[in-house]
């Protein structure tokens, strides 16, 4: 909600900064994590709050299961859910059903499996979906503002582009990840029994071979634990690939494989025993031409006889512990620390403010139907520049269990979506954990209505709507804090991730370069920012923008990288 700022307010506003600023805490040089040491040093410490979250109920329903979640630039999330579950609660329209010969009723299908959710007006259509996507990948703001998706079971995927319909031919794939390229293209690697890895072609091209990686088969266990593989584009252009408990970075143009890191040997990490994995923010500086660092972290897990023992309803606690590892790095280890619980298939979500969100999974157990125990129901918030062991912060808990197939999103206002649960192999409304349509959103810290002052607001009509790779451009901002400096700030580029079975593929979050802080109006404000350089650090897309006031983000706006 917008507010009228008058100078009773700004010196209001003055004597909480000076009360603030006596108890705050500062920002701490990481020695582990040089990407958050980069840049001005912030001579003020961070707007600090006791509160430790909100949940809302959005939404009763939303009539599909959301295994899986995205978001696009036109403020709509998508839901999708497999075509196998049974009925949905939302029906298609009249003269719209599918074809399905397993079906008994004339041989057509005439539910809903995915749906389009506008958050904003809290307004839900269906989706036709003509194949199934069960264990899909996806990837929701490519270059075009593409919402791709491949798709398991059939020979024909059809590739959603805003409302517009492309396809190509491909072959069946499970539990692959999806990464995009620097020039916008895409890479899928893995899948259930798929050793090797692939080039989505351009529209109206085939797909001419695939490229075999003995890396995912010697990663295979009894229980495979290499499904989803981790999938990272480095700032040098390189593939981070984590499987089971081993890593490789790969040079997608040669196809050699550059180094192996150290294993993570406390257990295994990618599905069933889902661990969460993300690339840590990136800073940018334009003063410098050294090599950019590039650093992910995996948190949780399970051990490596955890599937099987929860097949035979044994659930032993998930992995507690939280690994680092610089990958621009030749000689890099793992840093590790321990999270305040034990998680497996959680969602991890990297927020507007560079700190970093774990949400959803349960204590015990792995991913799969039926495989899980005791829900974890607090969210925890990491924050990668804090002193090592006072980085997690546990927030406040939900009362829904979202286990496994269950899904979240960071909208633009930087709110957390959350949807979706069910792991059962149908809609099943009577189990322990029966099929959840509950929609629910998450206030973090941040969102504190007593930060809401001090919170930025970018000027839309005067925001870029494209920007291209290395080019200066202004973003107008508004907020009521005195003696503001360049150095309180964060401008953050964000690509939103699409997240299903605690994987979030394609996110990634830079902090911009930014110069020439001035104050042009009561309360407004512009900064000079300098995009990333080039598709290596930031692939071409659609990203939100975020202009954060020491650790207070504003609403984003989107804008194209090209």
């Amino acid at each position: 909600m917008e507010t009228t700022t008058t100078p009773l307010l700004h010196v209001l506003v003055l004597v909480l900064f000076l009360l603030d600023s006596a108890v705050a805490q500062p920002i701490l040089f990481d020695p582990i994590n040089p990407l958050l040491n980069a840049g001005p040093v912030q001579k003020k410490p961070n707007y600090e709050t006791s509160f430790t979250g909100n949940w809302e109920l959005v939404r009763n329903s939303s009539d599909v299961s959301a295994m899986h979640l995205a978001i696009t630039k036109e403020n709509k999330a998508i839901l999708f859910d497999a075509t196998n579950s049974g009925p949905s609660l939302l029906p298609l329209p009249a003269g719209n059903c599918r074809p399905d010969p397993t079906s008994k009723t004339n041989g057509e299908d005439c539910w809903a499996h995915a749906a389009e959710y506008d958050f904003v007006a809290d307004q839900l259509r269906p989706l036709k979906v003509g194949m199934d996507c069960f264990y899909s990948c996806f990837a929701s703001v490519g270059p075009l503002g593409l919402a791709v998706t491949v798709c398991a079971g059939v020979d024909e995927h059809l590739v959603l582009v805003g409302r517009i319909r492309r396809r190509w031919d491909a072959g069946a794939v499970r539990y692959a990840t999806q990464q995009i390229l620097p020039d916008g293209s895409f890479i899928v690697v893995g899948g259930r029994r798929e050793f090797s890895y692939e080039f989505i072609p351009a529209p109206g091209q085939s797909n001419p071979s695939n490229y075999k990686l003995p890396f995912l088969i010697e990663t295979t266990d009894d229980v495979e634990n290499n499904l989803y593989p981790f999938v990272h584009l480095s700032t040098d252009g390189n593939l981070f690939i984590f499987a089971n408990n081993r890593s490789i970075l790969l040079d997608p143009r040669t196809h050699t494989i550059l180094r192996e890191f150290p294993p993570l040997k406390d257990g295994s990490h990618n599905y069933p025993a889902s661990a969460s994995s993300a690339l840590l923010p990136i800073r940018l500086r334009s003063s410098t031409t050294a090599p950019i660092p590039a650093e992910v972290i995996i948190c949780g897990g399970a051990s490596h006889t955890s599937a099987a023992l929860a097949a035979e309803k044994m659930f032993i606690p998930a992995l507690r512990r939280c690994s680092r590892l610089t990958i621009t790095k030749p000689s890099a280890t793992w840093h590790t620390e321990v999270m305040p619980t034990p998680r497996v298939m959680a969602d991890m979500l990297l927020l507007p403010n560079a700190d970093v969100l774990i949400i959803n999974g349960a204590s015990k157990g792995t991913s799969g139907w039926g495989w899980a125990v005791s829900p974890n129901l607090e969210p925890l918030l990491y924050r990668p520049s804090s002193r090592r062991n006072q980085r997690f912060m546990t927030l406040a808990p939900t009362t829904i269990p979202r286990m496994y197939h269950s899904t979240s999103a960071v909208l633009p206002d930087t709110s957390i979506l959350v949807a979706g649960s069910n792991p059962n192999s149908r809609y099943n409304y009577t189990a322990e954990y029966p099929t959840e349509f509950r929609l629910e959103r998450f206030y973090p810290p941040y969102l504190d209505p007593e930060l809401a002052i001090h919170r930025p607001r970018i000027v839309k009509e005067l925001a870029p709507s494209s920007v291209t790779y290395g080019a200066s451009f202004q973003l107008v901002f508004d907020v009521a804090d005195l003696g503001l400096e360049l150095a309180d700030l964060k401008v953050t580029m964000y690509a939103p991730p699409f997240t299903t079975h605690g994987i979030s593929m394609n996110q990634r979050l830079l902090i911009l370069s930014t110069a020439e802080l001035s104050l042009v109006a009561l309360g407004r404000w512009t900064v000079a920012v300098t995009a990333p350089p080039s598709g290596v650090v930031a692939p071409p897309g659609y990203y939100l923008l975020f202009v954060v006031n020491r650790a207070v983000p504003g609403a984003g706006v989107w804008v194209q990288l090209q």
